[in-house]
């Protein structure tokens, strides 16, 4: 329930007469804002997805800025409430802590210091996600490293991986967990899922969803008597795979609860598949902690309590996307600035600004004259950042020092950029937060132009094409766009309405259209006149007040999957004969099915190195040399 105005006030009043620090320094203050409340219940759940090494929290962004020693103590505090309440509180983690940030891509070896900073949090459940999996020095890291420091809290429910050790084929983790709850006594069995990944590294092995719950393993643990599922995954909540979990499990088990926790979409996002099943995705890079709490879960004396030991009837669920500063942490955990902080939590934001300074994350590479928006502005404009790659920065960094005499196209995947650049200092840590990738630029030569003009028509509007030939578009955008491809095809979904789903007159409105938090045009409360910054306002399918903070909307526009630069045409506007086709290497299978279907000649055999250095690099060396100055 949401407080009143008077009592945000006297809190605002107090919290702004203690101004909250940022916890890493440099880091902007938090912003008071109007909140609401947490909702406890009988089984309670921080969740954390998509950190994506961003464990030092937002420097320049105050609603995002505490660190991950703040959530060390921010926890701490909820267990306690939870102790004292006799309820349960138990954090999950579903994926993707690896590469988006300086924390971990700036250090040889990657995660130097990632790995014993995010130990540190007493984390109940985790599972992997694909970023871990991309190279096969990371996911012998998850096997060597994360998995022993969480031992049977981490669930491999469909992932296996060679242990190079012995070189055999070996479960990540376990299958499943079974578990009674320390408080309420409740019994849980839960699971940890990947989607259907088929980029991994040869030394994974990632199980279909649909082949995984058929295993007499999972076909035994869904008909245990447990009084709740609990399903972990890096899983997109509209995504086929949790619906088929879900199914499996509701052919065995007809009235059990379900809680799902999800990943990946990095959308603020809640769904049921019924009335006694939750699902909950938890946004991206730290920026959002979930809160879910359920009530009315059947213990083993075969009643169904709520928090205060009241008897109800069937489960309840509630859920929050908490913004991640240290004034909201303060509010939700009733503490200030002189009570908050506890010694493992502040040891931690110490372990992290002696590793940003080890890291050298604060070097200033140059200044950004403005700030370039990824979906915040359109595309093609002069505040995007994508108009920005396309017009200055491709054109000086594409060069072949022996082909410079060549017309050349060159392509980038939107997918490829993970962040804003925002005006004043860009640093090494910006470098990795706008590109984390290893990417490299590979070309075909010789191209006939008459061929390779149709390259970036196809990659941004011929979907069908390349699913058929078993590689999808979707994957080549942001990832909060990604996932509503397939479910516009299917309702064709008006993306200029901000929440509205536009349905032919001969079909049906399916609930299950995609809504991201960006779309919506209201701040979810009309009777909060307190002065709003823009943030998520999420709108899900129980409703508009799941956001904690009370947030202006933020404007959100779609990209396509690529984006393309000429390089070297005639001056006189004519049309070379033909031209250097010039794509990071992540988009090369992509390529090669386009040129085919266009009539190409070329294919895979023909693509060759074209300059040294990943696309990350040289984004840093442009900087260097184009904006420098003093901020």
């Amino acid at each position: 329930m949401m407080r009143s105005t008077m009592q945000q006030s006297v809190f605002l009043s107090a919290a702004l007469a203690l101004t909250a620090r940022a916890a890493q320094p440099g880091a902007l203050a938090p912003v008071a804002a109007p909140l609401r409340d947490l909702n406890w219940g009988q089984l309670n759940f921080l969740h954390t997805t998509d950190t994506h090494g961003w464990l030092g929290g937002h420097l320049l962004e105050a609603q995002y800025s505490a660190d991950w020693g703040d959530y060390i103590s921010f926890s701490k505090h909820l267990r306690k409430h939870a102790d004292d309440k006799g309820v349960d509180l138990l954090l999950v983690d579903t994926g993707d802590r690896i590469e988006g940030n300086g924390l971990f891509d700036a250090s040889t070896p990657k995660g130097l210091f990632q790995y014993d900073i995010y130990r540190e949090q007493d984390v109940d459940l985790l599972c992997i996600g694909n970023h871990e999996l991309y190279q096969a020095y990371s996911a012998d890291r998850e096997l060597n490293t994360t998995v022993p420091n969480y031992k049977d809290k981490y669930i491999a429910s469909n992932l296996d991986v060679i242990d190079p050790k012995t070189g055999e084929q070996v479960p990540l983790a376990q299958r499943y967990k079974r578990f009674t709850t320390k408080n309420q006594g409740i019994d849980i069995v839960a699971f940890g899922f990947l989607f259907d990944f088929t980029g991994n590294a040869n030394n994974s092995f990632v199980q279909k969803v649909e082949d995984t719950v058929k295993e007499q393993w999972f076909q035994n643990a869904i008909k245990e008597n447990t009084n709740a599922f609990v399903v972990i995954g890096h899983v997109g909540l509209r995504m086929p795979e949790f619906k088929t979990i879900f199914t499996a499990i509701r052919k065995e088990n007809w009235d059990t609860p379900i809680l799902f926790f999800g990943g990946h979409a990095h959308v603020r996002d809640t769904r049921n598949f019924d009335s006694k099943s939750f699902a909950m995705a938890s946004g991206r890079y730290f920026e959002t902690i979930g809160w879910m709490s359920a009530d009315g879960i059947k213990t083993n004396d075969n009643t169904a309590q709520s928090d205060v030991g009241v008897a109800v009837s069937g489960p309840k669920f509630t859920r929050r996307y908490i913004d991640n500063n240290l004034y909201g942490m303060h509010y939700h955990s009733g503490t200030n600035v002189s009570s908050f902080d506890t010694k493992q939590g502040k040891r931690v934001t110490n372990m992290i600004t002696r590793a940003r300074k080890a890291l050298d994350l604060d070097h200033q590479f140059g200044c950004a004259p403005k700030t370039l928006w990824m979906s915040r502005a359109k595309y093609p404009s002069e505040d995007s950042i994508f108009s920005w790659l396309e017009t200055e920065v491709l054109p000086d960094v594409v060069q072949h020092p022996k082909r410079q005499d060549k017309a050349r196209l060159a392509i980038l995947n939107t997918g490829g950029i993970r962040f804003d650049i925002f005006k004043g200092p860009f640093t090494r840590d910006s470098t990795y937060i706008v590109s984390p990738f290893v990417s490299k630029f590979n070309y075909i030569p010789d191209v006939p132009y008459s061929i390779a003009k149709n390259i970036i028509t196809l990659l941004n509007g011929a979907d069908k094409i390349f699913a058929e030939a078993g590689r999808e578009t979707k994957f080549l955008t942001i990832p909060q766009q990604m996932f509503t491809a397939e479910q516009e095809a299917k309702l064709d979904i008006d993306m200029e309405a901000p929440t509205e789903a536009a349905v032919k007159p001969d079909e049906k409105p399916d609930a299950e259209y995609e809504r991201l938090e960006l779309r919506s045009a209201g701040n979810g409360d009309d009777d909060v006149d307190l002065p709003l910054t823009e943030g998520y306002t999420t709108i899900d399918d129980i409703g508009k007040d799941g956001d904690d903070t009370v947030h202006k909307a933020v404007e959100f526009n779609n990209v396509p999957n690529c984006i393309q630069s000429k390089i070297g045409f005639p001056e006189d506007g004519s049309e070379p004969e033909t031209v250097d086709l010039v794509f990071l290497d992540f988009v090369q299978p992509w390529i090669v099915i386009a040129l085919k279907f266009s009539g190409g000649t070329q294919g895979a055999e023909d693509v060759q190195k074209y300059i040294d250095g990943t696309f990350t690099y040289k984004l840093s060396e442009w900087i260097k040399k184009n904006w420098q100055g003093d901020c």
